[in-house]
């Protein structure tokens, strides 16, 4: 049997040593300049000196010293720490000087090092060499990233059980499903003339419907995943002067959007970000939906109405103590009734009844003056989404190259089942799987292309 295709990793870099601050940019107690590369241990006995001149490093023990200029001018009072490679995070030698978090010497000791020999490292170029150097797969690495930028729990506990491998795991296995029928179908490629048999047959399709039914699953937590780990996209959307703004200060707990008695105050798109147990949402209050002659009003219901088409909840807000009116349905039918959850505003006031086509959707009652029903609001907010799993230990697939790699391999193995039961040679059925192979392996980083990989870098902050 041909070998399953992997991508040697190796560092067109690892020549080079580089430097930046592994700390984020502004004045603090503490900040960390990282250096990773040969030359890292030469480069920080020429700028270091420890406070007892016979005291050695030793690996991942901290250092108490002093950076000096080459002219021996003092620059500051550090730590310093060793961790010898393979033993560190790029499995390369790696020194980091824990300095004072002013700004200007944080920039003098990069420009230091910068001096004796290294050089700027690339944004993510740090995650980039792990990677390269087998410390991480590609998914892992990634998490890195998704960890650093993550708004909230949920998508903190993603990016972590991303960073542990679970991910990886999962892919692995498929990985393996794969290689496995592979390496029957490849049995009677080397052998044409012995046909696969009805028992042999049947194994391969049990096997490849297990596998297909298995990334159908995972596949089916994109949607939920990316909505944990971006936020969930709720546009507040209803007539002019219905409460919109009114309900989006309640839901923030603060005065953010302008409310007065006068149709139409909200003209543009206003975001905000909010938490609901551990999830994050992005609200945005909207201009009113109406016909208007008003050139600028008009823009506004037109952004209003693009934004309706893309969110992944809109809270039809209806003044229920009026009940429904021409411009509620003109609202309505200005989004998808799937992704609707009507909010009957004004709830400290008597209410009337609803009409045949708004009363099939679900619904909350508040009132945004009073705060009555927030809590239901909330909660049904959270449904829309099925949040309740965010803190289980359910893995969700979150990031869209992900899902797109893992298509194409579960299409593959599709095509590989039609194959098999219509009688295909056995040449193209190995070609099928070998696509789904390359397919997941692009997600793991062992077929992935490097322009892909430069952009999935590129992402990241310097000095990660």
């Amino acid at each position: 049997m041909a070998p399953v295709p992997t991508m040697i990793k190796t560092s067109p870099t690892a020549a080079d040593t580089i430097v930046a601050a592994a700390t984020a940019a502004g004045e603090g107690a503490i900040a960390i300049v990282r250096l990773s590369g040969p030359d890292a241990p030469a480069i920080l006995s020429r700028l270091f000196r420890p406070c007892r001149l016979a005291e050695p490093f030793s690996a991942r023990c901290l250092i108490y010293g002093r950076i000096v200029a080459p002219d021996g001018t003092p620059v500051d009072d550090v730590m310093a720490v060793h961790f010898h490679a393979p033993h560190s995070y790029t499995a390369e030698d790696v020194v980091e000087i824990h300095c004072h978090g002013n700004p200007l010497l944080v920039r003098r000791i990069i420009d230091l090092c910068l001096d004796a020999g290294a050089r700027m490292a690339h944004p993510g170029e740090f995650t980039q060499r792990a990677f390269l150097n087998g410390k991480l797969d590609l998914t892992q690495a990634e998490a890195v990233a998704d960890l650093i930028r993550s708004q909230s729990l949920a998508s903190q506990r993603m990016a972590l059980q991303q960073l542990d491998g679970r991910l990886h795991q999962l892919i692995a296995g498929f990985r393996e499903a794969l290689a496995n029928l592979l390496a029957l179908v490849e049995v009677h490629v080397d052998f044409p003339e012995e046909d696969i048999d009805r028992p042999l047959q049947q194994v391969l399709q049990t096997q490849a419907d297990d596998l297909c039914q298995q990334m159908h699953d995972l596949l089916a937590t994109f949607d939920a995943g990316r909505v944990l780990r971006d936020g969930l996209a709720v546009l507040i959307l209803g007539r002019p002067n219905v409460g919109k703004s009114s309900l989006l200060n309640a839901l923030l707990g603060e005065a953010r959007a302008i409310v007065t008695e006068i149709p139409g105050t909200t003209r543009d798109l206003i975001e905000e970000q909010l938490q609901i147990g551990g999830v994050p949402l992005r609200l945005v209050d909207a201009a009113g939906i109406r016909d208007t002659a008003d050139l600028i009003e008009a823009e506004g219901v037109r952004r209003t109405r693009d934004r309706a088409s893309t969110a992944d909840l809109v809270l039809l807000v209806v003044d229920g103590h009026q009940g429904v009116v021409p411009e509620d349905r003109l609202a309505l039918s200005a989004c998808d009734r799937n992704r609707v959850l009507l909010v009957m505003n004004k709830a400290d006031l008597p209410q009337q009844p609803l009409c045949a086509d708004f009363a099939d959707l679900p619904r909350v009652t508040v009132s945004a003056r009073t705060g009555a029903g927030m809590e239901s609001l909330r909660q049904a907010m959270l449904s829309a989404v099925h949040a309740e799993h965010a803190g289980g230990e359910s893995f969700f697939l979150s990031d869209r190259r992900h899902r797109d790699a893992l298509l194409r391999a579960e299409r593959a193995t599709r095509q590989f089942q039609a194959g098999l039961r219509d009688g295909i040679a056995h040449e193209y059925l190995a070609l099928d799987l070998r696509d789904a192979l390359d397919a997941l392996g692009e997600i793991t980083g062992e077929t992935t292309p490097d322009e892909i990989l430069g952009r999935i870098f590129a992402g990241f902050c310097i000095g990660k």
